[in-house]
């Protein structure tokens, strides 16, 4: 079966007149969605380098599902953007020997629940092989992987497996919030010497934000950021990545008028940045965690653990943890009671405040 029998699975349309990435980003600025900007960085990358390769499901004739590579294999050809069969762990296993090989692939996993079939050779071949061979064998391979709920998808469309591959030493793992870090981190994940698994939040892929393609990167790729809310000083910190960044900062502005609140983008989540982390907590006293994943063994039990044992003495309260429920993935209509909203990192909020 190929790429092309697949059955026709919802995702976020396009908009009408939506930003696509210019033709041009070696200067300038340009406002654009996180999926051209992710596009954009693609772009820029098999441009100055012709070991780059892009493959995965759908990628080449079609742009994949959600038009990320949308005009690639036209412009730089089938042997650069590579059309697979629906087989993931082939195209990672593939990829694997092509880095081997001083190629610099780039692998799309169409949806994060089809990750798993590629989980053996990420974790028992990709992550190894530096250690394996006492570092004379690097691994420049990215993975992208569109995950999170949001866009009313069905089972294996909408799940959220970054703690497994955090968890594996030899990986990087990064997650961008908004279009610049989604065009920078492209660019950064790609010229990297080790192998970079890249989620990008797909119900984000269509808001709009500022790229600017001449100044460098504000944060090195396993750096955090950090943005207040309110005026005075910070009496909270939320600490949270991807889709959620967008709510978070909501649940940030609407606090504002009774505390002012630090919002801690992760950016990455293998490597922490735990410093950024530490210095904002250390200011206000109180933490809460939030991600799409399950609660139960997330990532943000081990945020809850570090800044535990580093700031003990400085928490004005427990830490709280917002996510999701320890169940399957819920059908579409149950899905606003799954996701983390406004309204529970509010709750959540108002808890640590309160003590």
């Amino acid at each position: 079966m190929t790429a092309t029998d697949a059955p026709v699975v919802p995702v976020a349309p396009r908009e009408e007149g939506a930003d696509v990435a210019p033709a041009d980003q070696r200067g300038g600025a340009a406002r654009l969605a996180l999926a051209p900007a992710i596009g954009a960085g693609l772009r820029r990358a098999l441009e100055d380098d012709d070991r780059v390769v892009i493959m995965g499901e759908d990628v080449g004739r079609l742009g994949g599902v959600f038009r990320v590579t949308d005009g690639l294999q036209k412009d730089f050809g089938e042997r650069r953007v590579i059309d697979t069969p629906l087989a993931e762990s082939g195209i990672v296993g593939t990829a694997f020997g092509m880095a081997l090989r001083g190629k610099r692939p780039v692998c799309e996993i169409q949806f994060d629940g089809f990750v798993y079939p590629a989980f053996d050779q990420i974790v028992t071949q990709v992550a190894k092989i530096h250690n394996r061979t006492g570092g004379a064998v690097g691994m420049p391979l990215t993975i992208r992987i569109p995950f999170g709920g949001g866009i009313g998808a069905v089972e294996h469309h909408s799940e959220s497996p970054e703690a497994y591959f955090a968890h594996t030493a030899g990986l990087r793992v990064v997650s961008p919030s908004n279009p610049s870090d989604g065009y920078w981190m492209t660019r950064q994940a790609i010229a990297a010497p080790d192998p970079v698994i890249v989620f990008e939040p797909k119900r984000r892929y269509w808001e709009k934000g500022p790229v600017d393609f001449s100044a460098p990167p504000a944060e090195p790729l396993g750096g955090a950021r950090l943005m207040t809310f309110g005026n005075g000083e910070a009496s909270a910190t939320i600490v949270t990545y991807g889709a959620l960044v967008a709510t978070a900062v909501e649940a940030a502005e609407t606090a504002v008028g009774e505390c002012s609140v630090d919002v801690v983008d992760l950016r990455s989540l293998s490597p922490i940045d735990f410093d950024t982390v530490e210095e904002s907590v250390r200011r206000t006293g109180r933490l809460v965690v939030a991600h799409e994943a399950p609660v139960f063994m997330g990532l943000g039990a081990e945020v809850a653990a570090r800044v535990t044992e580093r700031c003990f003495y400085r928490l004005e309260a427990p830490v709280m943890r917002v996510g999701g429920f320890h169940t399957p993935y819920p059908a579409a209509r149950a899905e606003s009671h799954f996701v983390p909203d406004v309204d529970r990192i509010l709750d959540a909020l108002d808890q640590v405040l309160a003590q």
